[in-house]
Parts: C-alpha cells; sequence; structure tokens
C-alpha cells in the first residue's frame, strides 16, 4: 500500500512538473495563432479607428495577425462578456473604454464583472470633454455657472443637455455638481448629436461633449468653451482652462481607451501584449490616429493601468450612487 502511495505520489509530481514545463513552453512561443481583438462599438466610430491602428503596429511586433472584431451593444456590455468569458490564454483581447469603469454600477444586471473578470493590459490613450454653452447664454465663465447653479432659482433652473442617462456628458456634468455643490437639471436627449443640436440651438444652454467634436464649433464662435475636464490642459486646446483651475478643486474626468484580457491570462503573456501595446502608441502613425479622434497617447504598464481603473470604477460609482442614475 505504502510503495503504491509513493508511486502515485512520484506520478502526480512528474504530471505537473510536465503540464507546467508545456505552459511554460507555450507563453514562451506566444502568439502562434491570430489574436481577436473585440471593439464593443460599431465599425467607423472613433473607437473602432483607434482600435484598428493600434492592432495594425502591435501584430507587426507580435509576428500574428490581430483581427478586429466589433460586438457593437448595450453599452459595450456585449464586447466585454465576451472577452470575459473566453479563455485565459492572450488569444482574446478587449479594446475597453470608460464604459467598461462605468457599467458595473450602472448597469444593475450584467453577466460578467468588470473588475473580477478582466484584467487591464495597458492605458493607450486619455481625451478630455470641453464644458461648453451656447454663446447666447449668461454663463461666460466657470463662476457664472458656479453662482447660478448655487443660487438656483426652481422656477428657472440650471438646464444642462446630455446624450443620455449614464453617458459621458452625463456623468461628467454630476461630477461638476458634486465637486461644485451645484444644482442642475438633466435632460437626456438619445445620442449626442440631438443633444448637441439644442446647445447650438439655444433650447440648453450646456453640455460636455469630446474636444475634438466640440473644438471646431467653439473655434467657429457657435459655441463657449468654459473649461476642460483633464487636470491639464488639452495640447488640442492650450488656452482653454481647467476645471480645477477654474475653482472645481480637483476636478480630473477623460475618456480613454485600454486593453483588456480575461482574468487568469499569464503574466509573460499580459507583459507580451502590453509591450507591443505602447509601442505602438508612440509610432508616429498610431499616434496621430489617436489625436485625430481626440485622445492623445498613453501606453501605460499594466500595473499603472490597474492602478488607474481601480480608481475610475471607483469615482464613477460614487457619482453613479449620488445621482441616482440606473439603467436597466
Amino acid at each position: 500500500m505504502e510503495d503504491r502511495r509513493r508511486v502515485l505520489a512520484v506520478t502526480a509530481a512528474v504530471l505537473l512538473t510536465f503540464t507546467a514545463g508545456v505552459a511554460a513552453q507555450a507563453q514562451a512561443q506566444y502568439p502562434e495563432r491570430p489574436i481577436r481583438l473585440v471593439v464593443g462599438f460599431p465599425a467607423g466610430g472613433a473607437s473602432d479607428v483607434a482600435a484598428r491602428a493600434v492592432a495594425e503596429k502591435m501584430s507587426l511586433r507580435l509576428k500574428q495577425p490581430i483581427v478586429v472584431e466589433n460586438k457593437p451593444g448595450a453599452a459595450s456590455n456585449i464586447a466585454s462578456d465576451t472577452v470575459a468569458k473566453a479563455p485565459a490564454d492572450g488569444y482574446t483581447v478587449l479594446f475597453g473604454t470608460i464604459s467598461l469603469a462605468i457599467n458595473g454600477s450602472l448597469y444593475k444586471k450584467l453577466n460578467y464583472d468588470p473588475s473580477r473578470d478582466l484584467a487591464p493590459v495597458s492605458q493607450l490613450s486619455s481625451a478630455p470633454f470641453l464644458l461648453v454653452v451656447n454663446p447666447a447664454s449668461p454663463f461666460k465663465s466657470v463662476a457664472d455657472l458656479i453662482k447660478a447653479g448655487k443660487n438656483n432659482d426652481k422656477s428657472n433652473p440650471v438646464y444642462y443637455a446630455s446624450a443620455g442617462n449614464g453617458s459621458g456628458a452625463h456623468l461628467f456634468t454630476e461630477l461638476l455638481a458634486s465637486r461644485a455643490d451645484l444644482d442642475l437639471t438633466h435632460v437626456p436627449y438619445r445620442g449626442a448629436a440631438p443633444a448637441m443640436a439644442d446647445v447650438l440651438g439655444g433650447q440648453v444652454p450646456l453640455t460636455f461633449d469630446n474636444i475634438i467634436t466640440t473644438l471646431p464649433l467653439v473655434q467657429a464662435g457657435k459655441l463657449r468653451a468654459l473649461a476642460v475636464s483633464s487636470k491639464q490642459r488639452s495640447a488640442a486646446a492650450p488656452n482653454i482652462p481647467t476645471l480645477d483651475e477654474e475653482g472645481v478643486s480637483g476636478y480630473d474626468a477623460t475618456s480613454w481607451f485600454g486593453l483588456f484580457v480575461p482574468v487568469g491570462t499569464p503574466a509573460p503573456i499580459v507583459a507580451a501584449l502590453n509591450q507591443a501595446a505602447s509601442d505602438a502608441v508612440r509610432t508616429p502613425e498610431v499616434s496621430a490616429t489617436l489625436r485625430g479622434v481626440g485622445a492623445e497617447p498613453v501606453g501605460s504598464s499594466a500595473r499603472d493601468f490597474q492602478t488607474f481603473f481601480k480608481s475610475e470604477v471607483a469615482k464613477w460609482a460614487d457619482v453613479i450612487h449620488r445621482a441616482k442614475v440606473e439603467v436597466n
């Protein structure tokens, strides 16, 4: 009996060593086949354009094709769920956005947990929003808006437009209201285009929107920019102050792109993807593409992106809780 146990123990040890050796060899040879990059938004949009530019350069470094697969719907939850449930082998990667940090708190019923099921690989970019108003509005500065928001007359409320509940414009404004202790009234639209149309038409005085789509309207005199949402001024509009500079202490909110893999993906594979992604965003071609959609290249380490992602999840969870925002 003792001899049998000894044989079983030795056999188990040999199998364990063999399995570990095979796994290590597979990781060392990664990637051996094409990689799938899943994008949660339709082809042709900013996320898709950026993803394809990054994928092209990453594939050159990894020496394998990276196939972009669009799975739009449910604010990118379909794509995120697909990657969260994929094998943790580095062959299915998510092109994530700020939505991933928001959706866990915004949606009460998800089939995956963004924080527990997905592991950050690299933050690719960061893009500020602009706080803009109709030029005919009484708000000439952030100070004017703060004054009106603190002394809000219920018979004449301060309205702001957004692309809908849980949209960037909605949550960025709610963060502003929370940080500056303002009373603002939300007017949700079915998309950014109709929201911006009513701000341009003067039906609603203000909104937040992506800098790349909004800055040309500011430069044409159709909108007045009050501030950028990022902690630092934007290279695209260096003359526009930050909200922090304008008296909203600590305000910092940006839209971003980043890569994620299923939790449990081996560290050497994460490191290989991180290096390829970091190199890609630093190329002139990808940097130009990112700036073309209003984003500044980042290319962070996996550890730094993990820290940033955790802070994003916590920040937007607090905003969503305070504003009582919910999407079923």
